[in-house]
């Protein structure tokens, strides 16, 4: 145990923002760098390391979360990093973008603020890349098998590194034009800058992995002869066909999907564009869905000097505090203020909009909602509650129903899905078709960036078994597993 009463003695400390009215003005992460290094420690030793660690079980990828947070109260960065990585390729990732399940389950949460478990995280890997302890794994000898990985996002890019370095031979696809999926087309700058992708990438390539973009498997590739052309192929390609809205006036121009608004600007980062198409610049903006997606289109709308922001959502309120029936260890839906909200807007609760009204033009002008409540077990709308909002910029953020059908891909394999529309997978992630395994939101649906990991990594060791008869490759979850996640 790191400090015996590091848990009686320290309060809680959390990474500092940089102030609203500066972080607006740019695109670069909301926290100021540095904060953390000063303070991590001791939050560190606030871990109680307890004789059942429920903060792994919290965790999809299993991380060893007691481990390396005694290696960082000891400031002892290289050992802390190696533990980090014994479970998770991309800790830089997880710090930064994940939802921290395993601080909900961490044993102290019962009654104190739980140990900054992320924040711990992200400083031993922001740490290990400025001491160069992350370098490139190449495998010892090659198997002379080849893998495919459909899709670059964090659960195929867990996968083909897994795979490269058990010996493989493998090349990831990714339809973008580059490489990282979601993490480089749907996350803003803000919340995570792409440099740490970029060397990532680099790493990787230096183990071996080969990068093919913009190429479409179902597309530019029929993937029945992809199959031919390698031993084995892992579906990574994300859950990307969004959920819509259909009600009157949906036609109007102005109302976009999230995955239509948010890449454009990232697309303005990198340098490809001077200025987005879709631009919120002067606009009352109406943001539909009030989860993380939702979110960053509320931050995303900040930087481009909107006139004012509204989100939308369903569901009631959340509450500040677990209700009895999301009890302690597993994950509550509790209210959050995320850094975007934090910079502004309204939020409004359970609302269902109605319909659309635009100008004579066909631009979209007022969003017309109203009220509703749960009753029996239904969402009914409420006589009387009707308002309408300005609205010159509408994006759904009401999440996604399952992997692209448009394409081919599930067809040309020849994959069966499951009753919710995934692509259907065995205990070794393994699907229908010989060879073939799938890993990610893909399979699993919409989800977090940790679990993407886990299941590429878990997938990674599924392939390693077909092609070599065993794999030394660790297996953090099976398909079905849930953890303790709601």
């Amino acid at each position: 145990m790191a400090d015996p009463k590091g848990f009686l003695t320290t309060d809680r400390e959390v990474a500092e923002t940089r102030p609203v009215g500066e972080r607006v003005k740019d695109w670069n992460e909301v926290y100021v760098p540095g904060s953390l290094l000063p303070i991590i420690s001791k939050q560190a030793g606030r871990c109680m390391d307890c004789g059942i660690p429920f903060c792994h079980n919290g965790c999809p990828l299993g991380n060893l979360i007691p481990e390396w947070n005694e290696y960082a109260y000891r400031e002892d960065w290289r050992e802390a990093s190696e533990r980090l990585h014994a479970t998770n390729n991309f800790p830089e990732f997880t710090g930064r973008l994940c939802p921290a399940p395993c601080e909900s389950a961490c044993v102290l949460g019962i009654n104190q603020p739980a140990v900054t478990i992320k924040n711990v995280e992200v400083t031993i890997i922001d740490k290990a890349w400025d001491t160069g302890d992350v370098t490139p794994q190449p495998p010892e000898r090659l198997s002379g098998k080849t893998v495919a990985v459909i899709g670059s996002g964090p659960a195929g890019l867990a996968a083909a590194q897994q795979l490269t370095r058990a010996g493989h031979t493998v090349a990831v696809y990714e339809r973008a034009d580059r490489i990282g999926g979601l993490l480089r087309y749907g996350i803003p700058e803000f919340k995570m800058e792409k440099r740490h992708i970029n060397r990532r990438i680099e790493q990787m390539r230096a183990e071996g992995t080969k990068f093919r973009t913009e190429v479409e498997i179902g597309r530019d590739i029929d993937a029945a002869k992809l199959r031919r052309r390698y031993d084995a192929v892992v579906i990574a390609a994300g859950a990307t066909t969004a959920r819509d809205l259909p009600v009157p006036g949906r036609e109007l121009t102005g109302i976009h999907q999230a995955m239509e608004y948010l890449p454009l600007s990232n697309k303005v980062q990198e340098g490809d564009l001077t200025t987005s198409p879709i631009s919120a610049e002067g606009k009352h903006v109406v943001v539909i869905g009030g989860g993380d997606t939702g979110a960053d289109c509320v931050g995303t709308a900040h930087r481009q000097g909107a006139a004012s922001v509204t989100q939308l959502e369903i569901m009631p309120k959340p509450g500040e505090e677990r209700s009895p029936g999301q009890p302690w260890p597993t994950f509550p839906m509790l209210y959050k203020v995320t850094s975007a909200h934090e910079e502004g807007g309204e939020r409004v609760y359970s609302v269902s909009t109605t319909h659309f009204e635009g100008d004579e033009d066909g631009n979209v002008q007022w969003l017309h909602l109203i009220e509703v409540e749960f009753k029996d077990g239904k969402l009914e709308q409420q006589p009387g509650t009707e308002r309408k909002i300005p609205a010159q910029l509408v994006t759904l953020a009401m999440g996604f129903t399952g992997t692209d059908r448009e394409n081919g891909l599930v067809e040309q394999f020849g994959l069966e899905l499951d009753e919710r529309g995934n692509v259907a997978r065995d205990a070794d992630f393994a699907t229908n078709v010989d060879g073939v395994f799938v890993a990610g939101d893909a399979g699993r649906g919409q989800s977090l960036i940790v679990w993407a990991i886990a299941e590429g990594r878990s997938a990674a060791r599924g392939v390693d078994r077909y092609l070599a008869g065993t794999s030394a490759l660790p297996a953090p979850i099976r398909p079905t597993d849930r953890s303790l996640m709601v």
